[in-house]
């Protein structure tokens, strides 16, 4: 693991990273969401109490509002660590398989035009083995590809 990399398993995991990952759990379960509902119900509820007014509009509008721009940090930082281990995973797989082409391993570094240009010729080997298919042939193997 590159010192830059924190394992959130070990001591030495950023604060930040061990926030969110709680935090991610806490708010993705089921008693998260019976708590939201509650405090919405209680919200319209006091409604006729405070005469529906200004300032009871205003408190689940500026609770809603900072509880989502919150929530917009923690959902991207918990994505992209998703992403990025799942990244590392087909990896390791591509490395590990014999014949792989070890240069789609930093393929998300790529230009949109080189993805499309790659993407093209995985599509052709994809029409080839069903026409392959229909004609009685296998659509298992290895072709060659020339990146």
């Amino acid at each position: 693991m590159k010192p830059d990399q924190s394992d959130s398993r070990t001591p030495e995991a950023g604060t930040f990273t061990r926030l969110a990952t709680v935090v991610a759990r806490a708010t993705a379960s089921p008693a998260a969401f019976i708590l939201a509902v509650l405090v919405v119900l209680t919200w319209a509820l006091t409604g006729p109490l405070f005469g529906y007014s200004d300032t009871w509009q205003l408190v689940i509008n500026t609770g809603t509002t900072v509880v989502t721009f919150m929530m917009v940090f923690l959902i991207q930082n918990t994505q992209n660590r998703d992403t990025k281990a799942l990244q590392l995973k087909l990896d390791e797989l591509i490395r590990a398989t014999k014949g792989a082409h070890l240069e789609l391993l930093d393929m998300e570094e790529l230009s949109e035009a080189e993805l499309d240009s790659i993407r093209a010729r995985y599509v052709a080997i994809a029409a080839e083995a069903r026409a392959r298919r229909r004609h009685g042939g296998s659509d298992t193997g290895s072709p060659p590809i020339d990146l």
